[in-house]
């Protein structure tokens, strides 16, 4: 469990003391990607981080708006699905529109930082806050996978614990992945390949990543955009 210290207990008539997340107040209101290296690993994608944000530091306005990367330290676990070595766990904390299909601000840049965790560097996603991107090829980063599957059909066999998506990602399908669709990028249901995965009507074109060269990442073109006419 993580709090925000004494504003869990600041008396209901002191707003100017409640907690970031309370809905009275209108406060921060986010989505986060997780992603986890081992600290041997960590130095390498903080320079590559750097080297991006050094192109344009503009672009990483969005995450200073939503309190930068979050960063905290874990010790190795013999747990199937824990860390096998020291690791460090990077929350990316983004703003995401209720339209699935608005793109996110520097979609470009957030894709491209995720893409090089993950492809890279070979991070693990973190099981509850990721998109489905992220869990492209899970299976080969957890060597007890298998254990934990038998585990888990020994201790909760019927599956009151599970649902569709969790299941296809255990059993590293990860099926959501591979459908590709129209704006199936913005929404991180899919890595884009095809300019239609992201928004050509909105300005959106896939592109490759600017220090990443192999990420595919939906970037902003002004011509690019255009309107439709009947």
């Amino acid at each position: 469990m993580q709090s925000s210290g004494s504003c869990l207990y600041s008396p209901s008539y002191r707003i100017d003391e409640s907690c970031a997340w309370d809905p009275r107040i209108k406060g921060l209101s986010f989505y986060e990607s997780t992603a986890i290296f081992p600290a041997t690993k960590f130095a390498d994608f903080i320079r590559d981080v750097k080297k991006l944000r050094d192109l344009n530091p503009d672009n990483f306005c969005g995450v200073d708006i939503y309190n930068g990367f979050l960063i905290r330290f874990i010790k190795a676990s013999q747990a199937y699905l824990g860390q096998s070595a020291d690791s460090v766990v990077v929350d990316f904390n983004y703003y995401r529109a209720d339209d699935a299909a608005t793109p996110r601000l520097n979609q470009d840049v957030w894709e491209e930082v995720e893409q090089m965790a993950f492809g890279k560097y070979g991070a693990r996603p973190h099981w509850a806050k990721n998109r489905d991107a992220a869990f492209g090829g899970v299976k080969g980063k957890y060597s007890n996978l298998g254990k934990f599957v038998e585990a888990k059909r020994q201790l909760d066999p019927a599956n009151l614990f599970s649902s569709g998506w969790s299941e296809g990602m255990i059993a590293g399908e990860a099926a959501a992945v591979a459908a590709k669709g129209e704006g199936c990028a913005l929404e991180g249901r899919c890595v884009c390949s095809d300019d239609s995965h992201c928004s050509p009507a909105k300005g959106y074109l896939c592109k490759e990543g600017l220090v990443y060269q192999e990420a595919r990442v939906c970037r902003y073109s002004s011509s690019s955009s255009f309107t439709s006419t009947v």
